[in-house]
């Protein structure tokens, strides 16, 4: 492998290559997850007539939150309620019902604040300020050999997160751009006490099931509200989006902000290619036999329904997302698109810097060689990670063991000072974790790792002992103390010794599996991850030569912007779908099938169906850019005002992380007016009406 050290660019540098007379990329007009601090001012005036001010951005920011379960949502009043989709709030909803009160299938609505739920596991990130710390990080592994300047680049950057922190009190993280090519300090003010105010029935959230997902028309009322507190009273915050009551038309100019989860737009060819013959076809092996799995543990009882469904959604949602991935990869029409892409960049940073082509040329063929490397062991990496909330906690305390004894630099990055809230937040939580299900995932993570690796493996050996999947995961299981959240507030209490001392037979297997998963992840982070990191920084500097202010990061969980145009869409049958479904079309389409799931009416639909205004609009479809992880972001007009909340895309816009798709790709949102007229007249939620509502 080439370790080779490219060229320290920093965003000073980058911005004197992109001012090079150059032909300059094209972007599709509506393409881009943008920097908020790097808005595509240019794009905007030329197609829209729009300039966004710096005072109408940082009041999107500052009403724009991040959710730790993986979405996004909006500060929506000025009593601190949040918006977002019921499918968000589902892993919550989930956790805070019973085999009594199921509120991810019965919905809920806190008549009084009195009646608002406390939930015990989450936290909202509300993105305060940015600072550019490139140059810092940069520096601390100049000169260094990949794998040191990757564990110099992690000591850097928790040495920032943990001065910020301590200087600002607000939530601090470093977020890595363009793949190294440059170093953001994000801090987030950290909301805790977070209270669950309104989640539809889960069949109005998801209308239509899996046979819809990923579809248009879609019929779903995908929304749930929640409030923060603070000092034990609603927040009152320094921004909230306000309610559009008029909503949006077809060929409105509309924005989505939000924070797109992962994208790989970036990546080389050869990159793509691994993730096409690799990533992707494990992943969905892995989705397939986990859902499989999931299915008949459900189809025991009604009980195991209620406790399974939400990670069975969640796995199916995936598989499906990943098989729309793998079949846009397999479009020789899509490797052909970057291919072009790559060529033509190369082709012209030759002429701007021939001198600087051999450090481009050495980049690609090091992210050839890591990929080679990643190859070797991302299968057996990808066995060893087991599911279930027990084996979790159990990892988490013996690695808190082992972590906090070290530099925050030098720990696992999640067991920086910055996170360790988060971390305990999570691990002291009483949400409730199930015995039979627990042994399910277990039992089906460890017979899959004997099946791939073999029975006679080294490490399958030690860690299934002379015993079964099935008998280990069920004598891990059942022997636990690790149910009980205040037995796990001891444990944490205790060094590593003190806590072995237990013998808890949870963390026993977790301390069984550990050295071969930290042995793995360090080949990764050192001759993987190291190395893609120095080789990206390179060609993002190329990049940024030939395309200038054209070139975006890739998705990365923080907070972005995107915008386009509501609009609909021709089939490949000549087909005409229509931008806007209505409210009577649930009702029609539920007729249609009879009234048989997935096409069932919420009770509360059926209810008050002579009560609700049919005709008014329920979903649209849009043409901005998203991605997995924007669930959740407010869709605004001009002025900033809600007109719909974004919950899904359309299969067309599946292959969305490695190419913007604008033909056909949509995303979906609920409509504005259509969350306004089901709390009033299906819901009766007036109360937080009057609170969206008021000026």
């Amino acid at each position: 492998m080439n370790h080779r050290l490219p060229p320290v660019i920093t965003l000073a540098a980058l911005a004197i290559l992109a001012a090079v007379s150059v032909p300059v990329r094209t972007v599709d007009a509506d393409e881009g997850m943008w920097l908020l601090n790097h808005p595509p001012r240019e794009i905007l005036i030329e197609k829209y007539g729009f300039d966004p001010s710096d005072e109408w951005l940082e009041h999107m920011q500052k009403s724009a939150v991040r959710f730790s379960n993986g979405g996004s949502g909006s500060i929506v009043s000025a009593a601190g309620l949040v918006m977002t989709n019921h499918h968000i709030a589902a892993d919550v909803l989930y956790n805070l019902s019973t085999p009594d009160r199921d509120l991810l299938k019965e919905g809920f609505y806190a008549p009084t604040p009195a009646d608002e739920i406390p939930v015990p596991d989450l936290k909202l990130d509300l993105l305060w300020q940015i600072e550019d710390v490139t140059q810092r990080v940069k520096a601390a592994a100049q000169g260094k050999e990949p794998a040191r300047a990757e564990a110099a680049r992690r000591a850097e950057m928790a040495a920032i997160e943990s001065e910020s922190q301590e200087q600002t009190g607000l939530h601090s993280e470093v977020v890595t751009l363009y793949h190294g090519g440059a170093y953001h300090l994000y801090r987030y003010k950290r909301y805790t006490d977070v209270r669950l105010v309104f989640a539809p029935e889960e069949q109005a959230g998801f209308f239509g099931g899996d046979n819809d997902n990923f579809e248009f028309p879609r019929y779903c009322l995908d929304v749930s509200l929640f409030r923060i507190y603070k000092d034990g009273k609603p927040l009152k915050p320094e921004h909230y989006l306000q309610w559009s009551t008029e909503g949006a038309s077809e060929g409105d100019l509309t924005f989505v902000f939000g924070h797109p989860g992962r994208t790989q737009r970036l990546y080389t060819v050869d990159h793509l290619r691994f993730l096409r013959d690799v990533h992707l076809p494990q992943r969905l092996r892995w989705a397939w036999r986990l859902q499989a799995k999931l299915e008949a543990f459900s189809g025991r009882s009604p009980e195991n329904e209620r406790i399974a469904r939400d990670l069975l959604f969640g796995v199916s949602n995936a598989r499906k997302a990943w098989t729309g991935q793998l079949e846009s990869l397999m479009n020789p029409r899509t490797i052909a698109i970057k291919s072009r892409a790559q060529g033509r960049m190369t082709g012209q940073y030759t002429r701007i810097n021939p001198a600087g082509w051999a450090d481009v040329e050495n980049a690609f063929a090091d992210i050839r060689d890591s990929l080679e490397t990643y190859r070797k062991i991302y299968t057996r990496q990808q066995v060893f990670k087991v599911r279930g909330k027990l084996f979790e906690h159990a990892l988490t305390l013996l690695r808190l063991g082992d972590e906090l004894p070290k530099p925050s630099g030098e720990r696992l990055r999640e067991y920086r000072d910055s996170n360790l809230d988060a971390v305990r937040q999570t691990l002291f939580a009483d949400t409730p974790i199930y015995p039979d299900f627990e042994a399910e995932l277990v039992a089906s993570a460890l017979s899959r790792m004997a099946e791939v690796l073999g029975r006679d493996d080294i490490i399958v050996r030690s860690v299934l002992r002379n015993q079964s999947p099935r008998e280990r995961a069920e004598e891990a299981v059942r022997a636990s103390a690790l149910f009980d959240a205040k037995m796990r507030r001891r444990y944490a209490a205790l060094d590593r010794e003190g806590l072995l001392e237990h013998r808890d037979s949870m963390i026993e297997l977790a301390r069984a599996l550990d050295p071969e998963m930290r042995r793995l992840r360090a080949v990764y982070e050192d001759e993987v991850e190291s190395v893609q990191h120095d080789a990206y920084n390179t060609i993002a500097a190329a990049w940024f030569a030939v395309d200038g202010e054209n070139v975006y990061p890739d998705a990365t969980f923080t907070l972005r912007m995107g915008f386009g145009t509501i609009a609909g869409y021709t089939e490949p049958n000549g087909n005409e779908v229509p931008a806007f479904t209505t409210i009577g079309g649930m009702y029609r389409r539920s007729a249609l099938w009879n009234s048989e799931k997935p096409f069932d009416l919420p009770r509360h639909w059926a209810e008050h169906e002579n009560d609700v205004d049919k005709d008014t609009p329920l979903d649209f479809v849009y043409n901005a850019d998203t991605i997995g992880g924007n669930s959740g972001s407010p869709v605004v007009d001009r002025e900033g005002k809600v007109v719909g909340l974004n919950f899904d895309s359309n299969l067309y816009k599946l292959g969305n992380n490695v190419r913007y798709i604008k033909n056909r790709g949509r995303a979906i949102a609920v409509d504005a007016r259509a969350i306004i007229e089901a709390l009033r007249n299906i819901y009766g939620a007036d109360r937080v009406v009057s609170e969206l509502l008021s000026e």
